[in-house]
């Protein structure tokens, strides 16, 4: 019999004693490139099998090269003009084609009053509106030097601001060749005549005038379609959908409700940017904020319709994200909200006249600095609405009744 102090006795040979159980450690010396080889076969795997993710990785350079490199430009040529001349003589005709030869003028209407001109510029449709004056070339011939009236619609002054720079070489060359003989003393001193040069809307050329009204459309753009995109895929990755599926809510009935919040925050988000255009930056607002608040409301519904169709398309939040930048870069470039819409090529004006925030940008920039009524916005609003259509349509054929 031991005593209380006494160490145990040794087990019997061959009998396992089991202790308590040690941490297993798998130690490992320096690098192993088989063991980094594996992972990445892994991870390369995982990514292949995410096809819209690697899509996406490489369209989207793909789309910047093309849109930067053939699409975007600072130089707008080819301005449709309107050509306002109260006479038909041999040096309104020489001043009418140099106009045309600076490569920035095109002229596309032949009118006989300044008021048809006005009306193109309210809509939009002509840059510029030349007018010659009844008495030009007679008091031309007198060494009066007549002035030729310019107006432009200065509302973007990047689109213009080199044609304007145009005029001063049209002043100084573009009747050479018809101021010969009697007429050459009028070749030796200043331009023999003056332009007088009218910017309608910005008569100070601001760019913030152009660009706080823009970014109404941009910031929309990007936050309601994000917004919307994330709503159902964030419901399918936290498994929610099965309830909704499961509730006998049908695919329209879900489509208004989901989106129905959003565009409340869009009109927050409105607010927002219209106090710090007034407040802030001193923007005109000469429209109704009546038709401004309607024409917001279809373009805010139109860029949620694409959120909608984009969350049936993805299967997680980052597919959504990513088609929503790829959806917002084009839109951005090609609507004319950083870069002059008309100095784009045919395809890239082809391809934006497709997207909504380039009609909502003349629409807001129409109403807010020209004034523009139902009528005069009404060419804008039905591409709009087209499109809020088309997107309705394809994000219910998309929506999905079971998770399969």
């Amino acid at each position: 019999m031991s005593g209380s102090g006494a160490p145990p006795p040794p087990p019997p040979p061959g009998l396992l004693v089991s202790g308590p159980a040690r941490p297993h450690r798998v130690t490992t010396r320096g690098l192993s490139w088989r063991r980094m080889l594996v992972v990445f076969i892994k991870e390369l795997q995982q990514m292949l099998r995410d096809r819209l993710t690697f899509a996406m990785a490489v369209g989207v350079p793909v789309l910047q090269l093309v849109l930067f490199g053939y699409a975007i430009n600072t130089d707008a040529k080819s301005l449709p003009t309107a050509l306002v001349s109260a006479e038909a003589g041999p040096l309104s005709r020489s001043l009418a084609t140099a106009l045309q030869n600076t490569g920035y003028f095109r002229i596309t209407h032949q009118l006989n009053s300044e008021a048809e001109g006005d009306a193109l510029i309210d809509r939009g449709e002509v840059q510029f509106m030349i007018v010659i004056p009844g008495d030009f070339e007679r008091r031309l011939v007198r060494g009066e030097r007549p002035a030729l009236l310019v107006a432009v619609d200065a509302t973007d002054p990047s689109a213009s601001g080199n044609a304007i720079a145009a005029l001063s070489a049209v002043a100084t060359q573009a009747l050479d060749r018809d101021l010969i003989g009697p007429l050459r003393s009028l070749r030796a001193g200043p331009p023999p005549f003056e332009v007088r040069l009218h910017r309608r809307y910005n008569p100070e050329g601001l760019s913030r005038y152009n660009i706080v009204p823009g970014l109404i459309g941009t910031i929309l753009t990007m936050t309601m379609v994000m917004l919307t995109s994330l709503a159902m895929t964030r419901e399918r990755e936290r498994g929610t959908m099965e309830n909704l599926l499961a509730t006998p809510v049908t695919p329209a009935e879900v489509m208004i409700g989901k989106i129905a919040p959003y565009v409340l925050i869009g009109y927050v988000q409105l607010g927002v940017i219209l106090g710090a255009a007034w407040l802030l930056f001193e923007v005109p607002m000469v429209g109704s904020m009546g038709l401004l608040m309607a024409m917001i409301g279809v373009f805010i519904v139109a860029n949620l319709s694409v959120g909608f169709t984009f969350s049936t398309l993805a299967t997680n939040q980052l597919q959504a994200m990513q088609m929503t930048f790829f959806f917002f870069l084009p839109s951005m470039l090609l609507s004319g909200f950083m870069f002059p819409f008309r100095a784009m090529p045919e395809w890239a004006q082809h391809v934006g006249e497709l997207l909504p925030l380039t009609h909502f940008l003349r629409i807001v920039r129409g109403i807010l600095l020209k004034g523009n009524t139902a009528a005069q916005v009404l060419p804008e609003l039905w591409p709009m609405l087209a499109f809020l259509a088309v997107a309705g349509i394809v994000a219910l054929a998309r929506y999905r009744r079971t998770l399969d």
